[in-house]
């Protein structure tokens, strides 16, 4: 792994914990909370909070051309639009396992799109390792159960899963457009806030007040934390993973998630780790690293 790689390395690993984290936030919190407005909640307070942080510390940042806004409002919609919208109505849907899974074909999508966009070339050692990731994900999720109903209902959530899945490759690849003009905190902001205001008019009909009036202290605190942590540093530290990593080198660390939330299930909840579940997430880490530890070209 090159030095100049490994800051971003850590982003992307740090992100996926802080993503883990955010599943089982977001599980108790759409509870109390509908999913449209916690989604406006979660980004929109993550926005605000970089915003912020730009407004007192670095102004030069917030500029941008003009003709630059449409592809943020792509990027915007791709990434805090339609991804949090699918993901939360694709998990009503089907089982959690089901959604893991779906999800964990991200990186597959990454291969194809950033092959097709010509951003970058794998070797085998990487191929195998994304691969290695997915078929991690499947040991653990098929210890604990995971059966295809293959009822209308659970077909259209797995489908919704990985229209999700495919968002988060689409944005991996687009954003590098982005990245080669502007800071990954600028991209991150705008990118953030303008897909939060597309949310808006929709959240409406879920009448969003009324839940944020009803909301108990707990709740609260869980916004508070998708929005500090698994809104504004979560997702800034993925987009600058991405100013340094390939689509794929980053979006295969989305397989750490169902990894994570697992480990914080059995940190909070004493649940039993198996032997199963040590030997998947070995094998999860050991494709992230057989697609990290060697570059490969990547083309800005």
């Amino acid at each position: 792994m090159m030095r100049r790689d490994v800051a971003a390395n850590a982003g992307a690993f740090m992100a996926a914990i802080l993503f883990g984290a955010s599943v089982v936030a977001v599980r108790v919190a759409v509870r109390g909370i509908p999913p449209l407005t916690l989604a406006i909640l979660r980004f929109g307070q993550g926005g605000f909070l970089l915003l912020l942080l730009l407004l007192i510390r670095a102004r030069d940042l917030l500029r941008i051309r003009w003709r630059d806004v449409p592809y943020l409002l792509l990027l915007g919609a791709v990434f805090f639009t339609i991804f949090p919208v699918t993901f939360n109505a694709g998990l009503r849907l089907t089982e959690a396992s089901h959604g893991a899974l779906m999800l964990a074909t991200m990186p597959l999508w990454s291969v194809v799109l950033a092959r097709a966009a010509k951003k970058e070339r794998l070797g085998r050692r990487q191929m195998c390792g994304v691969l290695l990731t997915f078929a991690g994900v499947g040991i653990v999720l098929a210890e604990r159960g995971l059966a295809f109903v293959g009822t209308s209902s659970s077909l259209a959530g797995d489908a919704l899963m990985l229209a999700t899945a495919l968002c988060g490759a689409v944005y991996g690849v687009m954003a590098k457009r982005m990245l080669s003009r502007y800071n990954a905190l600028t991209v991150t902001t705008y990118a953030m806030i303008l897909g939060t205001l597309l949310l808006v008019p929709a959240a409406f009909f879920e009448d969003p007040f009324s839940a944020m009036a009803g909301m108990r202290a707990d709740t609260v605190m869980l916004v508070l934390f998708l929005g500090i942590f698994g809104g504004a540093i979560g997702y800034f530290l993925w987009t600058f993973a991405l100013t340094r990593l390939s689509p794929t080198q980053v979006a295969v660390y989305v397989n750490l998630n169902p990894m994570i939330a697992a480990l914080l299930g059995a940190t909070l909840l004493a649940e039993k780790l198996t032997a199963i579940f040590i030997t998947g997430f070995a094998a999860v880490l050991g494709g992230v690293l057989l697609v990290n530890l060697r570059p490969y070209t990547l083309k800005r």
